[in-house]
């Protein structure tokens, strides 16, 4: 067992330090839990999360082009036209950009929103706070494709259900 200590923990951790057993390694995981969250400018808490993982990935058939699909999802100022049961934060940008942020609500529930990938048919948003993971939307002539994957209290599937339902009827009014 201390080989295995030695060869986990390096050699350059004294031989006094190797011989305590599981209070060692608690206290070191928590030195490095803490040093962790004080790089990253975080509480403890923020990095745990709740809930369970999901994934789920639904296509839809549409009546839209490819270029109002993209004016819809690829303007966060367009969300609140749709998604009615959200609310963003003030001054949502126009156009999306790698590395903006903003925020939405699911009743008390904040979702953090940071813009990952941005391509002609395809965005990817990185989710943290009420959702831990990401969202993708992909679109062409007629079709939405929203990817969705994390760690939530919240029933992802069923918002994913009904955003896209959202935005189908949304484009059908318009």
């Amino acid at each position: 067992m201390k080989e295995l200590r030695r060869s986990i923990l390096g050699s350059a951790f004294p031989r006094c330090l190797l011989k305590s057993d599981r209070r060692f390694l608690s206290k070191l995981t928590m030195i490095q839990f803490t040093s962790v969250t004080a790089k990253l400018k975080l509480s403890p808490l923020s990095l745990l999360m709740f809930g369970t993982f999901q994934q789920s990935n639904l296509r839809i058939e549409v009546n839209a082009s490819e270029e109002t699909l993209r004016k819809n999802l690829a303007s966060p100022a367009q969300f609140p036209k749709w998604l009615w049961f959200e609310r963003f934060s003030a001054g949502l940008p126009d156009e999306v950009r790698p590395g903006q942020t903003f925020k939405s609500w699911v009743g008390p529930i904040a979702i953090h929103h940071q813009v990952e990938i941005v391509e002609p048919n395809r965005i990817r948003f990185l989710l943290s706070q009420g959702i831990d993971g990401f969202h993708e939307w992909a679109w062409g002539e007629g079709w939405i494709q929203s990817r969705i994957e994390g760690v939530s209290a919240l029933p992802i599937n069923l918002g994913q259900t009904a955003s896209l339902l959202c935005l189908k009827q949304f484009l059908q009014e318009s």
